[in-house]
């Protein structure tokens, strides 16, 4: 049932973000900020936790879920670290995502540069 849960709670939002894209005059670079931005007000909000619980991937992979380990970065870091802990704790719990997708990121451009040469 966690894998159902997860595919509904993550293809909601998905479809949600189409929605906005169909419908709305927003750029996916607002749509983007929009849903990082919910998902910190939702974490703040004690929302965002239980939805975690409930669907896993399905709500921690999507661009809220990137919002809320910024919000509980922060948390965490302003627990451990006081008032500089605002600054650094949603870098360090974000961390691992943001430098993998670089890392991937160049990998795949060094990959499409390959193919072009051997166009």
């Amino acid at each position: 049932m966690q894998y159902l849960f997860a595919f509904l709670v993550g293809g909601v939002l998905c479809v949600i973000a189409q929605l906005l894209i169909d419908k709305t005059s927003l750029t996916p670079a607002r749509i983007l900020v929009t849903y990082v931005v919910s998902g910190v007000v939702l974490t703040a909000l004690g929302l965002y936790e239980p939805l975690i619980s409930f669907a896993g991937a399905g709500a921690s992979v999507p661009l809220t879920g990137f919002g809320y380990s910024l919000a509980k970065g922060v948390e965490d870091g302003v627990n451990e670290s006081g008032f500089l802990g605002i600054f650094s704790g949603g870098l360090s719990s974000c961390a691992a995502g943001v430098g993998a997708a670089v890392f991937f990121s160049f990998i795949a451009a060094l990959c499409r540069r390959k193919l072009r040469f051997k166009n």
